[in-house]
């Protein structure tokens, strides 16, 4: 039986899911510029700002909140030492064989399908914008999981894009005829 005890509104998740970004550096526009670069050789039109809105969608969904929360709890929690041994020197040096951190990240990214999966994997692999920074970042915090969580958020939100591009093609539109609604 269904009570509503103890249950976080999805309000509460949402900012603290934002929150947890911002705090460690990471904006939507970071976000939203990876999903441009993605995006705009097949969208004519696209800009910015529909990407924007594109990666707030993203975040509304409690899979990809949900693996955000964990992921940054365990980066802060290497960062300052409260992981148990070996566990710590593993999170900590990013260590190529673990693979918990892309596990986390790739099963949010089925919620957006195929196309979201195939995109998560040339993002892991090629590292574009802040997952670069992120990725590289040596002795200035721990970032295993963000990373990987930055290019699942990116991989969502260019998939959905995609999807939107195939209704827009659909009803005979682009991102052109669509734009003013952004641009207020």
């Amino acid at each position: 039986m269904f009570t509503g005890k103890n249950i976080v509104h999805s309000d509460v998740v949402t900012k603290a899911t934002k929150d947890a970004l911002i705090r460690r550096g990471v904006t939507l526009e970071d976000i939203a510029k990876i999903v441009y670069e993605m995006q705009v050789p097949y969208n004519e039109g696209l800009d910015l700002a529909e990407c924007v809105d594109s990666v707030e969608k993203v975040l509304g969904k409690r899979e990809l909140q949900h693996a955000i929360l964990v992921g940054i709890e365990l980066d802060e929690l290497c960062e300052q030492g409260k992981l148990s041994a070996p566990l710590q020197q593993i999170v900590e040096s990013d260590e190529g064989l673990f693979g918990v951190d892309e596990t986390i990240a790739l099963g949010a990214v089925f919620t957006y399908g195929s196309i979201a999966v195939t995109t998560f994997g040339h993002l892991d692999k090629n590292k574009i914008g802040i997952i670069n920074e992120l990725d590289t970042k040596k002795g200035n915090g721990v970032h295993t999981f963000l990373d990987d969580l930055v290019a699942s958020v990116a991989s969502c939100a260019a998939s959905r894009l995609a999807h939107r591009k195939r209704d827009l093609d659909e009803a005979g539109l682009t991102y052109l005829d669509v734009r003013p609604k952004y641009e207020k």
